[in-house]
């Protein structure tokens, strides 16, 4: 009983190896080649493993939706990759699309290039996500735009 309160003790104080080891315990058997210990005085750890590859696949469509506020109109707009994309004044340059591969969540971005000719008119250069819109938004009092998705 008395060595069981100890050896909760030293747990705390990280001395259970050295208590276990007196008291005839047997300790963790020594690193595999598989699962390699801590490195030797004076020698350089493990290499960490590679970040995990790219986790977007390119799509050759995009899909957006569109709405003009003064006119209460909505569109949802289907193109290429490539194209420009029209809506009232607005041009929408779409630049790639990308999307989550199936064994992680689903999630959609496209690099668009928009612009309004009028004058004063906002204009938007960057990634828009479908599943975040709120990070990166096309600010207008005239128009919002929203990217739906990527397709084939």
């Amino acid at each position: 009983m008395r060595r069981a309160a100890v050896a909760r003790l030293a747990a705390g104080c990280g001395f259970l190896l050295l208590l276990t080891a007196q008291a005839g315990v047997p300790t963790p058997p020594p690193a595999s080649p598989n699962r390699p210990g801590p490195p030797a005085p004076g020698q350089p750890g493990p290499t960490p493993p590679p970040p995990p590859q790219a986790t977007w696949m390119t799509r050759s469509s995009v899909e957006i939706r569109v709405l003009d506020k003064v006119r209460a109109r909505s569109l949802t707009l289907k193109g290429q990759v490539g194209e420009t994309l029209t809506f009232g004044t607005l041009s929408i340059a779409v630049k790639s699309c990308v999307v989550h591969p199936p064994d992680q969540p689903a999630d959609a971005a496209a690099f668009l290039d928009i612009t309004d000719p009028r004058a004063g008119a906002p204009a938007f250069h960057g990634w828009m996500f479908a599943n975040e819109p709120f990070l990166s938004v096309f600010e207008s009092p005239v128009y919002d735009v929203q990217l739906s998705g990527c397709g084939q």
